[in-house]
């Protein structure tokens, strides 16, 4: 799922965006905003994977607030002038679209999208390479964590957060099942739906809940709890 947004200062074109990408499969609408201002401060708080934003708006037009952004999300720009296509290119926009904007130019702008998010997600299995790392895809980049340093992973829909000891949690598009396949057994379990740990750092259980720095609590669910108990039984004196 491609989480996007749209900006256009048109009420009658945001909407009529916000309705393409709403119907049209593999994309999810996180939000639509009348002013490139207003989605700043989204962006701020929200990871985004593509915009649609209309170039002419007032304030702040909508090439210069992708130019203005560190790391941009990719970008289908929107317009009622042809000659902008160009510097809409110069800034590796995706594709341009000229108003009235019909659903099938949509589709086919959205079909080059999907083309380059599947050409550029790496998955783990392809960047797997050592027993003791992973090597995993999180916004554009390729991040190496050490199995020892990870404390838990959180599922979050299609994402997961890991997190580690002493850096901030990793955000990747991918599955908990597919992640548990390059775990090790003897020390990662799943301990509910959303939630895997990392066994050699829990130091405190609690009431079916493992505590992690006094601020988190990890539930064990009944569908893992005894698996999880003849795990602890091991070693309790």
């Amino acid at each position: 799922m491609i989480t996007c947004i749209a900006i256009d200062d048109e009420p009658l074109a945001l909407k009529q965006i916000s309705a393409y990408i709403t119907k049209t499969p593999g994309l999810e609408l996180a939000g639509e905003f009348e002013s490139a201002i207003e989605a700043i401060d989204f962006l701020s708080n929200f990871k985004v994977e593509l915009m649609f934003v209309d170039i002419n708006m007032p304030d702040l037009s909508g090439m210069d607030f992708v130019k203005s952004l560190v790391d941009p999300p990719k970008v289908i720009f929107t317009t009622a002038y042809s000659e902008y296509a160009i510097d809409g290119f110069r800034v590796n926009a995706i594709d341009y679209l000229l108003k009235p904007i019909g659903y099938p130019d949509f589709l086919k702008a959205v079909d080059k999208a999907k083309l380059w998010f599947e050409k550029d997600l790496v998955t783990v299995e392809q960047i797997n390479t050592k027993n003791d790392t992973l090597f995993i895809k999180s916004e554009y980049k390729i991040l190496r964590i050490k199995l020892e340093d990870i404390k838990y992973i959180e599922g979050m829909r299609e994402y997961l957060q890991i997190h580690t000891v002493n850096n901030p949690p990793v955000m990747t598009l991918l599955s908990m099942k597919k992640i548990e396949q390059f775990l090790p057994d003897e020390s990662f379990m799943r301990v509910h739906r959303s939630f895997i740990v990392n066994l050699n750092q829990i130091t405190t259980i609690e009431r079916n809940r493992i505590i992690f720095d006094k601020k988190v609590y990890i539930p064990v669910s009944d569908q893992y709890k005894d698996k999880f108990r003849k795990h602890i039984d091991k070693y309790f004196l």
